[in-house]
């Protein structure tokens, strides 16, 4: 069964009334390295500015976090809460999939104040590959399939937003080199990077993408450690890190910048020009949706 594999852990973080910021509740359990990542990345700390976000994901190593964050006013069950996160570790990539049951926890947890029936819920899926609650909707794992969570991106979008320039794009992705992103605000970023992937359909491989990064010591080595990768930025300064990327894109301004030790790898040819006029011209292709213009 694809739950007894791919759910890996669940988590608690809340603020409370003192702006204290605690790691409250884990199942079954989680290293002190992933809690130390995951607490930087939590959004409860408003330097972030990740409460306009209330579901967001980001990709270490062979796992995947997602984090479902819930404003607190005046519950019962929890008197001394400002905020709480729930927290899932996945194997698998699958937004759709996760949002939905991480909201149904989150729901139970607010009306409850118990991670025990939070816990119920979470078993229950390992178990059965389903949960239900009588006032909070029901998670069916099989309702939610990898393949349409790859394809659910707006592609089309993409080579709206920077036309020609697409090519640079799908270039990098083709010969499996370095793309860094960056955008300040994380909404954006997670949709944007999401999308990227899906100009290689044919490798349907998400595990490239690294949605929200921070420059932190170990999140950096981690990025060194690996030859391909499409990670996003909230952090400006990541462009002064050419040793990170191959090809740099600007959402704000939109600008694609290449870095200047692959100069050579994107040199242009007539071929990519044409293939640059065809994404194109099929991007303002009304009878194409996002699906199709991928395939």
């Amino acid at each position: 069964m694809a739950s007894l594999t791919d759910l890996i852990s669940a988590g608690i973080i809340e603020k409370d009334t003192n702006n204290d910021i605690l790691w409250t509740w884990t199942y079954p359990s989680m290293p002190a390295v992933y809690k130390t990542l995951i607490m930087s990345k939590c959004g409860l700390d408003s330097d972030h500015g990740h409460h306009l976000v209330s579901f967001y994901y980001f990709h270490h190593h062979q796992s995947w976090f997602y984090l479902h964050h819930t404003d607190v006013f005046e519950l019962p069950n929890l008197p001394k809460v400002k905020q709480f996160v729930i927290l899932l570790q996945t194997r698998d990539f699958n937004p759709e999939k996760y949002e939905n049951l991480s909201r149904i926890l989150s729901k139970t947890f607010s009306e409850t104040g118990n991670p025990a029936d939070m816990l119920q819920l979470y078993l229950s899926v390992l178990v059965k590959g389903m949960c239900s609650t009588e006032d909070n909707g029901t998670f069916i794992v099989r309702q939610f399939d990898k393949v349409a969570a790859y394809s659910c991106v707006p592609a089309k979008d993409v080579v709206k937003t920077f036309g020609l320039e697409t090519i640079l794009i799908y270039t990098a992705l083709l010969l499996k080199k370095r793309i860094v992103v960056y955008h300040h605000g994380l909404d954006t970023l997670l949709w944007f990077v999401r999308a990227l992937p899906a100009f290689v359909w044919h490798r349907q491989d998400w595990s490239i993408i690294y949605p929200y990064m921070q420059l932190t010591n170990n999140e950096i080595s981690e990025l060194l450690s690996l030859p391909t990768y499409v990670a996003g930025f909230r952090d400006a300064a990541v462009e002064g890190r050419m040793e990170l990327y191959d090809l740099f894109v600007n959402l704000p301004a939109i600008e694609i910048t290449i870095a200047p030790h692959a100069k050579e790898i994107f040199a242009m040819t007539k071929t990519h020009k044409e293939i640059a006029v065809f994404m194109s011209r099929q991007a303002d292709n009304t009878e194409l949706n996002d699906k199709m213009f991928i395939k």
